[in-house]
């Protein structure tokens, strides 16, 4: 590795997984759908979140203050007072107000930011909202500084302002403060300075969904676990959970600060050729179907899949690479989550030790139970992360027939709970400060000449080191150097090399 500078992070597994918060975004305009689509503030199921986000208010560019973006769902139909009011029903409920989002652009947010009277008027205007209607605290949903119709470079540095700004006024009255923020490791550079966001928010919510969608030409997930080979050295070759939270966390970000999101929706393209389904078809990237309630092109909520599984003329099948479902029917391609995918996912989680488990969103779960039972999704994310049981590395999986509605899948995973402890000595490239637990209870440092004689970072992804199956590592090209991020796994688990996790000891071949 002569030509190449491995810079080592070591990373804080803290958190235990009983602490694992399970972060529910609502975006409140469901209250106008028909039918089985309509879900208001009152329908939400408390008791299955520890945070509830109410989406959206607005920032008025011209008094950079927070503003209703629908005064009449917000005041005259009380749902910001029904959002507070589920507290009633889980006491334990933690309730934030969300700005910005999508539709709500960038521009407007890069101008407010990038001066501080205006960020000092914002920050008044928001606490204001949050003790009027009884928030615990707001989240900030800018999408996404220095991107989209702000190019503006400063944005990155204003907005990490911003946040410090929220913080210091939030903080000492116990309210929380909160980020929704982009994924791709490629756009983390632009848009965020990551150890400062690591240090003044309470949870950094990853938005690990709409990798792919219906604007591209091949039939590509929404949301994988892990990258798939025939994106290497695209654009897309870090399009993946797994690329993205180990991008944040080798930027800077605690583990128990990142909450990783999964989408309770699919997205769907149509085939070029309904013969030819496997991922990475062609695509007409023409648009695909919209479903009956969320009326949105290339878009199915998961209430709205169930119901499309059900009328039949379905094929779901596995894609074992990316660790995450599709389906096909006619032209119609479909990715999806299901029990095995979200299953993974919070193993995932769990062995990273991550803060948080984030949903978008809450109105498109199977709320009625036509799937068999009532939010069936958040059952599975509760069930594994309550989970004790011992992982089995081998996988059966089943591909139905064309008139079949589902698959049998058999994925078992694993449960950590607890993991051990260090302390981030070192930086990465785009870094400036370091890593670190707050609560550790052991400080190591190890030089990056200690990971080189094992060479671990002969190509990118995981590798089990030769000396100890509790370590491995992470390993991320950034030009011709490797970002190398070390990784150990608790007393009694050893790192799975066919899983990708840390699994107990009986069931890894060491």
């Amino acid at each position: 590795m002569d030509t190449k500078l491995v810079i080592l992070v070591l990373v804080g597994l803290i958190q235990q997984i009983s602490g694992t918060s399970v972060i529910c975004y609502h975006g409140t305009w469901s209250h106008y759908r028909l039918g089985n689509g309509k879900f208001s503030v009152s329908d939400v199921p408390a008791k299955l979140c520890t945070h509830y986000i109410y989406t959206f208010v607005g920032l008025d560019s011209d008094t950079n203050e927070v503003k209703s973006l629908d005064s009449w769902l917000d005041i005259n139909l009380n749902g910001l007072n029904d959002a507070n009011a589920l507290k009633t029903v889980n006491p334990n409920l933690k309730t934030l107000l969300a700005v910005g989002g999508w539709n709500d652009g960038s521009a407007k947010y890069s101008v407010m930011a990038a001066n501080a009277t205006s960020r000092a008027t914002f920050i008044a205007s928001a606490l204001k909202w949050v003790q009027k209607y009884n928030f615990d605290g707001f989240d900030i949903d800018w999408e996404y500084p220095a991107r989209r119709d702000s190019s503006n470079p400063a944005d990155k540095e204003n907005f990490s302002k911003l946040i410090k700004e929220f913080y210091k006024t939030f903080h000492p009255l116990g309210l929380l403060v909160t980020a929704a923020v982009s994924a791709a490791p490629s756009y983390i550079d632009i848009s965020y300075d990551v150890p400062a966001l690591s240090k003044y928010l309470d949870f950094i919510n990853v938005m690990l969904y709409d990798f792919h969608g219906a604007w591209e030409n091949t039939a590509s997930h929404n949301a994988p676990l892990y990258s798939a080979a025939r994106f290497a050295g695209t654009v897309y070759a870090d399009y993946s959970v797994n690329a993205s939270i180990h991008g944040w966390i080798s930027r800077g970000a605690s583990p128990s600060k990142l909450a990783l999101g999964v989408p309770f929706y699919g997205r769907n393209n149509i085939l070029s050729n309904p013969d030819k389904t496997a991922p990475g078809s062609a695509t007409t990237a023409t648009g695909g179907v919209a479903g009956p309630y969320t009326a949105t092109s290339g878009f199915l909520g998961y209430n709205e899949i169930i119901e499309k599984f059900n009328e039949g003329g379905w094929t779901t099948a596995w894609d074992d690479e990316q660790k995450v479902p599709y389906a096909f029917s006619g032209t119609t391609w479909l990715s999806y989550e299901n029990k095995e995918s979200l299953t993974l996912k919070v193993a995932y989680a769990k062995s990273l030790c991550l803060g948080a488990i984030m949903l978008w969103s809450i109105e498109t779960e199977d709320f009625l139970g036509l799937s068999g039972t009532k939010y069936p999704l958040l059952e599975i994310i509760h069930n594994e992360l309550n989970s004790n049981e011992t992982a089995d590395s081998s996988s059966s999986t089943k591909t139905a027939s064309a008139t079949t509605t589902t698959t049998s899948t058999t994925t078992t995973t694993p449960t950590t709970t607890t993991v051990s402890t260090t302390t981030t000595t070192t930086t990465t490239p785009t870094a400036s400060s370091t890593s670190s637990s707050s609560s550790s209870t052991s400080s190591s440092t190890t030089s990056a000449s200690e990971i080189t004689k094992e060479d671990v970072c002969t190509a990118p992804g995981y590798f089990r080191s030769s000396a100890n199956c509790r370590v491995f590592y992470y390993c991320q090209l950034s030009g011709i150097r490797y970002i190398v991020t070390k990784l150990i796994c608790s007393a009694g688990l050893f790192y799975d090399t066919k899983l990708g996790i840390c699994n107990y000891e009986k069931a890894v071949t060491c």
